[in-house]
């Protein structure tokens, strides 16, 4: 672990993109200010341990815990959709050999107003 000593206003710089300064300091609490790329999350220790705590429980989740989904479903296996609720939003599955049942060619997915379509 490297040891660092910083006044109020100081700074260290990590892997040439990450700033930490030294905002404040009142008592035993030092506030800190962290300038990083959008790409580079920060997270406080206790925030970082409950979402990794969160992810391992649901990588560890059992396959059996979809079944009691499809009561939920009405029957249908995991993942089916309602129709009408699909990507297509054209009111059921498509099915073979048949043109997808989307908006109508220069429809724009407008209705007949102009305004968006109702769903």
């Amino acid at each position: 672990m490297l040891i660092l000593a910083r006044r109020i206003g100081e700074s260290i710089i990590v892997a040439d993109q990450i700033e930490i300064s030294v905002i404040d300091i009142k008592g035993d609490q030092v506030k800190l200010g962290i300038t990083a790329p959008p790409q580079v999350k920060v997270y406080r220790r206790e925030v970082y341990a409950a979402i990794q705590a969160e992810n391992r429980a649901a990588a560890s989740a059992s396959p059996d815990a979809l079944h009691g989904l499809e009561g939920l479903l009405g029957g249908k296996a995991p993942g089916a959709t309602a129709p009408g609720s699909g990507p297509s939003s054209g009111g059921g599955p498509e099915q073979p050999g048949q043109p997808p049942r989307g908006p109508k060619a220069g429809g724009g997915g407008r209705g007949p107003t102009g305004g968006p379509r109702a769903r």
